[in-house]
């Protein structure tokens, strides 16, 4: 059998996208992103899609369970908002219940959303003599305000469009079609890839259709799709199997890389195209995040590590200087729980060999936004992204005079 990443681009997007039904929600979301588009093109505005959150791998037709990854959209979700600064028109294209831009504030949050509230004096109604005003607490309204208003314009003034997703299929359909739609933009249309999307998947035609038993079914219960052999079992521990259990053994497929079919056949003209590579040896990191360059003809893959994403990323371009640093100063560094200080500047001191002083061009660079645990690295990334944005548009629009 032939798999899909042996076969020509064209050939395995065709064969993967008939494989599956498109989404339910796709029309509706064409619908929208179109009108959302077609305003931002009128007003000449730049438009980003930036994609946001992990991407499930069901492992049933009807699914019960998943494959899923670590990600809640945090990149995506800040990103979307330093975008909006920029004067960006964003579709956002998340996950559904993974962070969101302005309100990743207050949700998924250590603290309960309810702590930043309270409740006012009871007023002098006499009909409701214990029902004062819920406010926000003082502590916390001077920077509620500043998200508040930041979110009510983005909406107010059509500058924000959310469109969720669930499975890797669901992304792959709603990614084509968005790339598709945004043709009019030309070099206004900017891709931030930034969710995490699975590397491998269950075809539909090998998927179980009904929820996968962990113990073995009655013989005049079983039906044509019940899989009663014995090398399925659970217990991996164990001597012998259990007689009345099964291990589940997964057998995936790689996910098609269409990430070039993106560069060559869905986005428009001109567009710019990123993407991330995220490793956790940083041996391994410039080199994936330079293969990936080469591979997928992107204008900037964004290589970060698991232990230090939050502090130092690097920019991976194909003109010189080639590698770039971006990191927030120590002092103006978050708090993170799963952060490695002693991994800061591993990945460029392994470059090559040999170890030397980690470099910084942009730790001079002043942060555009600050929380209340430090810098957000994404208020130094999307100004310099912006920048490498506005030097491809200056050339196409040298070459069309």
């Amino acid at each position: 059998m032939t798999l899909l990443g042996d076969m020509e681009p064209a050939e395995a997007e065709s064969v993967y996208f008939n494989e599956y039904s498109a989404p339910k929600a796709l029309p509706k979301h064409e619908a929208l992103a179109r009108a959302f588009i077609d305003l931002h093109v009128e007003d000449n505005r730049r438009v980003v899609l930036v994609t946001s959150g992990g991407t499930t791998v069901p492992l049933e037709t009807q699914t019960v369970r998943f494959i899923d990854n670590f990600s809640a959209g945090t990149r995506g979700a800040t990103s979307a908002e330093y975008f909006l600064q920029q004067g960006y028109a964003v579709i956002f294209l998340h996950r559904q219940y993974s962070l969101l831009p302005y309100s990743r504030h207050y949700s998924h949050s250590t603290n309960c959303f309810l702590d930043f509230m309270d409740e006012a004096p009871p007023t002098a109604d006499a009909a409701n003599p214990d029902h004062g005003s819920i406010v926000v607490r003082s502590e916390y309204q001077d920077e509620m305000r500043d998200v508040l208003r930041k979110y009510r314009y983005a909406k107010q003034n059509n500058r924000l469009l959310l469109l969720p997703f669930t499975t890797v299929a669901e992304y792959m359909f709603e990614l084509r079609a968005m790339a598709k739609l945004m043709r009019p933009l030309g070099s206004n249309a900017l891709f931030y890839l930034a969710a995490a999307v699975s590397d491998f998947f269950i075809p539909r035609s090998r998927m179980a259709e009904h929820k996968i038993q962990s113990q073995e079914i009655p013989a005049h219960l079983q039906g044509d799709t019940v899989d009663d052999s014995e090398e399925i079992y659970t217990g991996e521990n164990e001597i012998q199997p259990p007689k009345n259990q099964k291990k589940l053994v997964v057998n995936l497929d790689p996910v098609p890389k269409f990430l070039h079919r993106l560069v060559d056949g869905w986005a428009p003209d001109g567009s710019m195209v990123v993407s991330f590579k995220l490793e956790t040896d940083p041996s391994l990191l410039v080199y994936k995040a330079r293969t990936a360059l080469q591979r997928y003809s992107h204008h900037l893959v964004i290589g970060n590590l698991l232990s230090t994403r939050k502090w130092e990323v690097v920019f991976i371009t194909p003109d010189a200087p080639h590698e770039r640093w971006i990191r927030v100063p120590k002092a103006r560094r978050s708090k993170s729980i799963s952060g490695v200080e002693d991994q800061v500047g591993l990945a460029e001191i392994q470059k090559g060999g040999s170890a030397q002083k980690p470099t910084s061009q942009t730790e001079d660079v002043p942060p555009s936004d600050e929380t209340r645990d430090g810098v957000e690295i994404e208020s130094l990334i999307i100004p310099e992204l912006v920048k490498l944005h506005d030097k491809m548009i200056e050339k196409k629009t040298q070459k069309t005079e």
